[in-house]
């Protein structure tokens, strides 16, 4: 992963609303939800939502596809996962087998949502 895209995935991360968001569709798994039903859940104005979800598609961390009239919005958790190894690449400080178990958790089979 280059610095510039994780740095754009963290910026779009860095505001509650988006992260809220990002949240709900991790734990939605991949049929992921309809602007509308996020915008019903979450609380958000549906005008203010789609500023959020477009930057969340930007940044690679949410999906959207069409499904007849609407758009189903998931995320992305292999772009999460990527996000998470290149802050983790050089952990530990040569220690590498303290940070196995999150290693471990992010090359495992997928067991949680979305995977």
């Amino acid at each position: 992963m280059e610095k510039e895209i994780a740095l754009d995935a963290l910026a779009a991360l860095g505001q509650e609303t988006r992260l809220d968001v990002f949240r709900l569709l991790v734990k939605v798994g991949p049929e992921g939800m309809t602007a509308g039903a996020i915008s019903e859940k979450l609380e958000v104005r549906p005008n203010t939502l789609s500023t959020h979800l477009g930057v969340l598609s930007r940044s690679g961390l949410v999906h959207a596809s069409r499904d007849g009239r609407s758009i189903i919005y998931s995320a992305r958790l292999p772009a999460m996962q990527d996000l998470v190894m290149y802050l983790l690449q050089d952990c530990c400080g040569g220690n590498p087998e303290l940070c196995a178990p999150v290693f471990k958790t992010l090359s495992g089979p997928a067991s949680g949502p979305g995977g």
